[in-house]
This record gives C-alpha cells, sequence and structure tokens, in this order.
C-alpha cells in the first residue's frame, strides 16, 4: 500500500510503499475512505508533542471500511462503515480508567501518535476504540468531525450553559462548535489571527453574532471563550474578554507559552481549564448529536501525495474549514 511516513520531528512526509498492516487480535483491518488533517499533525510534524513514536504515519480523523478481522475481535463485521479517533487505546485498569476519565489515562496510546494513522490506503485500529458510522454523510464531510468535531463538542461541554460564547481561532474545531452553540442558542462571537477577514466572513455565515480580531475586546462580557489557536498570548487576552465567574477553556494539545499577567486578570472566580484528549463517550455521544444537528463541515481536499502541502496550507492558513486527504 501507499503511506505517507514522517521519518522524524521537523522532516517532509514522504511516500512510501509498504506491506498493508495485518491486524492483531482485537483490532480490525480498514480501507482509509478519507482521513482529516488535524492541526495536531503540525505539531507532531514540528517535534511539539510528547511521546511521539518516529517513523509514523499520522492521521487520526480516519473515515473507512473493515476489510478483515484479527483474532478474538468482536463488536464489528467486515464491511462496516467505521470511523478512527484520536484515542486508540487505554489500559483500561488505572483510577483514570476506571472513573471515567479514560482520556487522560496515563498508558494511553494515540492514533497518529504511536499508533500508525490514516495518512496511508489502510490502517489498522482497536475495534473497541472504533466509532461506527451511519452512511448518510459523505467520507469527506464526515473526517473532521472524528477529531475536530469531538474535541470542540468537549470544550463547548465545559463552557456549561454559557449563552455569551467567545470562540478564539476560526479553523476545523471552531466551525463546528460554533454551529453547535448557534444552534442551542447561544450568543457567538468569533475572534480570528487579526485582519483575517475570509475567516472572519465564513465565522458570520456560520451565525456567530460578530467576527473579529482576536486583540481587540468582544462585543460583550463573555460568560465563556474557548481558545482553539495554539497561541499563548491568546489566554490574557480571552481572560480580559470574561465576565466575572466566566469560564476560559484551552482546547489545544499544544499552546506557545502563556506571557505573565497579573492576579486580578483572574480574580473574580474565573476559571482556566484545558481539554485532553478524549473519551469514547465523547466520540458516541458527539456522533448522535451530528446525525441530529447535522452541522456543515466546510473542507477542501487534497490527495495523499499532498499531504505535506495540505499541512502547509493548513500552517499559512490559505482555507476556511477543514483539510481531508482522500486515497
Amino acid at each position: 500500500m501507499r503511506a505517507m511516513v514522517l521519518e522524524g520531528p521537523r522532516q517532509a512526509l514522504h511516500m512510501k510503499d509498504i506491506p498493508v498492516p495485518t491486524p492483531s487480535r482485537g483490532q480490525v483491518l480498514i480501507k482509509v475512505a478519507a482521513c482529516g488533517v488535524c492541526r495536531t499533525d503540525l505539531h507532531l510534524v514540528d517535534g511539539e508533542l510528547d511521546g511521539a513514536r518516529y517513523p509514523i504515519i499520522p492521521g487520526h480523523e480516519i473515515v473507512g471500511t473493515v476489510v478483515a478481522l484479527g483474532a478474538d475481535t468482536i463488536g464489528l463485521d467486515v464491511g462496516r462503515r467505521v470511523g478512527v479517533p484520536w484515542l486508540g487505546e487505554t489500559c483500561g485498569a488505572c483510577r483514570d480508567c476506571r472513573s471515567g476519565r479514560e482520556n487522560i489515562c496515563d498508558r494511553a496510546l494515540f492514533t497518529g501518535l504511536q499508533l500508525d494513522g490514516g495518512y496511508a490506503e489502510y490502517t489498522t485500529a482497536n475495534a473497541e476504540f472504533c466509532l461506527p458510522l451511519a452512511a448518510s454523510m459523505p467520507d469527506t464531510s464526515v473526517a473532521p468531525l472524528l477529531c475536530a468535531g469531538i474535541i470542540g463538542f468537549r470544550a463547548l461541554r465545559m463552557t456549561g450553559t454559557a449563552q455569551a460564547l467567545g470562540i478564539y481561532g476560526f479553523g476545523a474545531a471552531a466551525h463546528i462548535v460554533a454551529q453547535i452553540a448557534v444552534a442551542e442558542g447561544r450568543r457567538v462571537y468569533a475572534l480570528t489571527r487579526p485582519g483575517d477577514r475570509e475567516a472572519q466572513d465564513f465565522a458570520l455565515s456560520l451565525g456567530c453574532l460578530s467576527a473579529g480580531d482576536s486583540d481587540l475586546s468582544p462585543p460583550e462580557p463573555l460568560d465563556a471563550a474557548i481558545v482553539f489557536a495554539p497561541v499563548g498570548a491568546l489566554v490574557p487576552l480571552a481572560l480580559a474578554g470574561l465576565r466575572k465567574g466566566g469560564t476560559l477553556v484551552l482546547a489545544g494539545i499544544h499552546m506557545s507559552e502563556i506571557p505573565a499577567m497579573p492576579y486580578r486578570m483572574l480574580w473574580g472566580e474565573r476559571v482556566i481549564r484545558s481539554v485532553a484528549n478524549m473519551t469514547r463517550r465523547d466520540g458516541i455521544e458527539f456522533m448522535a448529536l451530528a446525525q441530529r444537528a447535522t452541522p456543515r463541515t466546510t473542507t477542501t481536499t487534497f490527495a495523499l501525495a499532498d499531504a505535506g502541502e495540505a499541512l502547509t496550507a493548513m500552517r499559512a492558513g490559505r482555507f476556511v474549514g477543514a483539510a481531508v486527504l482522500v486515497p
């Protein structure tokens, strides 16, 4: 099969012809139909993620069809359409796993980080961590839901009942979350990189009440804000826009250094919390919601061989929404 392989940090992806993997016990072999390109993949390329294995086949927003089963695999059959998300395996026995917080299991393994992912024609995955998918949405539309959607959904839940919601950074996750929040009747304000009129117009087209530069104040004090952009300097800016008792959710897996700030910005029972990964329950609940709410995913497709170009375009902000590879 063909696969895009990352040999090490800060190296270019390159195409290799390698054997189709054989599913191990409890695994399935999946023919990849589409794989989303996530900002986490950029952090992997840049060597910013702890625990990464190199060489690695990136990609953790995988849509495909089961074509073979490993020994003792239950719950899935050949021909089943599935999604493979970021969380690939956990120990299942630690305190966090047993208390419903498998997303922070110390022995968790992640798709496209330690486990080969979907920048390939075939991949294997633990059957217990695959998400069955309905046939009603196109492959390229579903792929971004498997990380950008699920992580964004987890971040949105952490804002509680906040009505005035700010979203900092308007990429793949934000454009999905904004639609859900608007559908829930929240007042949503997008704050993008300064001068990015394309992203701001895109946010307005999805129902945001306003869209402006992230270094400016939001139109009203916010009950909550979600920072999707991996820019530490946005933390004090977002805090300054919160009312007392507000919540700031940091939704990225990596962020640049957060600058020093006076305590008064946090005072008033404002809360800062991070989102770490996702659980299988998050995935199941979000995919059920997506079936009902049908958020529109805006995608730009790339051939598998153009995965490096897709990452470069994402870094430069040359498209709105999400990028998806189609083998």
